[in-house]
């Protein structure tokens, strides 16, 4: 549909529409069939405010339908994925299991990396290929222990 139709098609409504508006339905078919179904509808409208017993009674379980599509529509949104149904659930589990394997691929990466890093394994370290007397080791554990800083 054209802006002139969407602009004044209330003022056609009420009887005032431009000149322009009535040209352009006579040289646009498509808006002209678009309007005349509009007006078709707004007819029945005033038909009905005018005479609510006239207006027709929907069949049996419309409203339940109309309540279905309305959820099934929710669902289908962006912010449809949080909610609840066995694909959110299904989601929830995968993403604690993606998790739990990063962390544990993490924690194992980290142990094998670290071996002999801290303080106590470095010192705790004793070269038993080299023979050396027992007075030697404690002078170098306490030189040891006097020069770390941390």
């Amino acid at each position: 549909m054209h802006d002139i139709v969407v602009d004044e098609f209330e003022r056609h409504l009420s009887g005032e529409a431009s000149r322009a508006f009535y040209d352009h339905l006579d040289a646009c078919p498509q808006c002209a069939k678009e309007v005349a179904e509009m007006d078709r509808v707004s007819l029945l409208m005033r038909e009905f405010r005018t005479q609510p017993e006239a207006a027709p009674e929907p069949p049996l379980g419309f409203y339940n339908r109309v309540a279905g599509r309305i959820v099934d529509e929710q669902r289908t949104e962006a912010w449809g994925l949080f909610s609840p149904g066995a694909a959110f659930f299904r989601r929830i589990a995968f993403a604690s299991l993606v998790l739990l394997a990063c962390l544990g691929s993490f924690l194992v990466t980290r142990e094998a990396s670290e071996t002999g890093t801290d303080v106590a394994s470095i010192i705790a370290q004793h070269d038993a290929s080299t023979a050396h007397p027992e007075s030697a080791d404690r002078e170098r554990l306490l030189v040891t222990l006097a020069t770390y800083r941390q």
